[in-house]
């Protein structure tokens, strides 16, 4: 329990801080998920991964996720797509 008012306010702005950061981590992973459905089913996995990569750099600007991370997942998921295309095409 905060003790001061200024202590109480910074516990209100943490507190929606949260939430809106709960939001946009959320809304990642969803974006993720879709990529990952679009990779497996053959779907347009390019638009999938370009929509990803614009999540993840929003998110990293804002500062819900660090800079590096948002690097680091969309590499990945950029593997993941590659490597389906190159066993689809093989």
């Amino acid at each position: 329990m905060p003790h001061t008012k200024s202590a109480a306010k910074n516990l209100r702005k943490s507190e929606k801080r949260k939430a809106h950061n709960r939001v946009v981590k959320r809304d990642v992973k969803i974006q993720v998920k879709a990529l990952e459905t679009a990779i497996t089913g053959g779907g347009d996995s390019g638009a999938e991964l370009t929509k990803t990569y614009s999540r993840l750099d929003k998110a990293a600007g804002k500062g819900v996720i660090h800079k590096k991370t948002a690097a680091r997942k969309k590499s990945r998921l950029a593997k993941r797509r590659n490597k389906a295309k190159a066993a689809a095409k093989a």
